[in-house]
């Protein structure tokens, strides 16, 4: 458990095994604790650093506005204090818009990137856009995070089987800053850098579920706007997909990882 201070606030990391450094960076609500299924694999093969985005885990909680160009610069702060740059950035969510910004913003400091269940963007573009940002925007200030928890854990990780990943989010998403919570998810909405996509020239895995908020088809679309990706769907998961199809998830990424490192040096 290591800490690092950045613009007045104080960052929480792990870091464990040895190599090239792949940084994980979590989604909204989450922490470094939803890595739990990738880091022993990972961490056979690379050096793994895991970090708790501003507002969430371990990490302070300031009191102020958050923006993803802020958790980005964060982010970059610690590739930076640990001199591991370039690194191989993985983010889910939340966390795979920080990878973007932080891809737009100094695309030297990465590797690869892998998107998971995410976009470049989060503004609304029709009519029901609107309704669904509003909505979630009103409904995560009116309930509290127990029934959030309780909705999310349902919503994600419906199957009689999946008692266990759903008691995870129940008992994990309550343990969340209420006010740091609404500050992150203000943070995302309006949120873009789909314009400046060019700018991300290294390997992009973009993994998206089958099942996930957004259709498979919007992530395709971006992914044809990107240099340098290509687009992996996961049959029958949802918007967790670590968590509820961690063997795949941790075989294709480790494959894309593997196919990165050998062509490095042919690339310098």
């Amino acid at each position: 458990m290591s800490y690092f201070n950045h613009d007045g606030c104080q960052l929480h990391y792990e870091e464990y095994g040895h190599g090239a450094p792949v940084l994980l960076v979590h989604g909204l609500g989450s922490s470094t604790r939803d890595w739990e299924y990738q880091i022993p694999d990972l961490a056979a093969h690379y050096r793994v650093i895991a970090l708790d985005v501003r507002g969430h885990g371990r990490s302070d909680k300031p009191r102020e506005p958050y923006s993803i160009a802020g958790f980005a610069e964060d982010t970059i702060a610690l590739i930076e204090h640990l001199n591991y740059g370039p690194v191989h950035l993985v983010g889910i969510s939340m966390g795979g818009m920080i990878g973007f910004q932080v891809g737009v913003e100094r695309p030297d400091l990465l590797k690869s990137l892998c998107i998971v269940n995410s976009g470049p963007e989060v503004k609304a573009k029709s009519p029901r856009d609107y309704l669904e940002i509003a909505k979630r925007w009103t409904l995560s200030r009116l309930l509290s995070l127990d029934t959030i928890a309780k909705g999310l854990g349902r919503l994600l990780f419906p199957k009689p089987e999946q008692g266990d990943l759903r008691r995870k989010i129940e008992e994990r998403w309550p343990q969340n800053d209420k006010r740091a919570y609404l500050a992150s998810l203000d943070a995302i909405i309006g949120w873009g850098v789909r314009e400046r996509l060019a700018a991300i020239t290294c390997p992009t895995l973009v993994i998206a579920a089958d099942r996930d908020y957004t259709p498979v088809a919007q992530k395709q679309a971006y992914v044809d706007e990107l240099p340098n990706a290509r687009l992996l769907v996961i049959d029958d998961s949802r918007h967790a997909t670590p968590l509820d199809q961690p063997e795949r998830f941790n075989s294709n990424l480790l494959a894309f990882l593997s196919e990165v490192e050998q062509a490095a040096p042919t690339a310098q």
